[in-house]
């Protein structure tokens, strides 16, 4: 009972922390449009690139490995499902490691899972996306 606790509060807190450190930042923002904005846009001459927030880690990481295309993908979406799987694999690795009593063991249980756990709940993000075909077409 005590380990469904200690995972249920690690996620719950890990996905606020998540959510306010990382991708509040991230988000696209539906801007209204007013002239003093659209003045300033023309004036610019910005890009695409250079008007959308700074990409998570993950976010590249899905983009680059499975080719994924984010003008056909929800953005504030795929934000949310990233901040979901993040909080899911450190709740899971805090669980599993707190469940052994010695440090050093503790230590080397996460070194030893905590790679392979992320490389998995992403490749799982990224075969979903790309059966459901939100891939750039090549």
């Amino acid at each position: 009972m005590k380990q469904v606790i200690l995972f249920l509060l690690t996620f719950i807190f890990v996905f606020l922390f998540y959510q306010i450190f990382i991708i509040r930042k991230a988000k696209i923002k539906k801007e209204k449009k007013s002239k003093k904005k659209l003045f300033k846009k023309k004036k610019n001459n910005k890009s695409k690139e250079d008007i959308l927030p700074k990409k998570p880690m993950e976010i590249k990481l899905l983009e680059s490995k499975y080719k994924l295309d984010l003008d056909k993908i929800n953005y504030n979406r795929l934000l949310l499902v990233v901040s979901l799987v993040s909080s899911l694999d450190i709740s899971i690795l805090v669980t599993l490691v707190l469940i052994i009593d010695n440090y050093l063991l503790q230590i080397l249980l996460a070194l030893v899972l905590a790679f392979p756990l992320i490389l998995l709940s992403y490749s799982f993000i990224g075969k979903y996306y790309v059966k459901k075909g939100l891939i750039k077409n090549e």
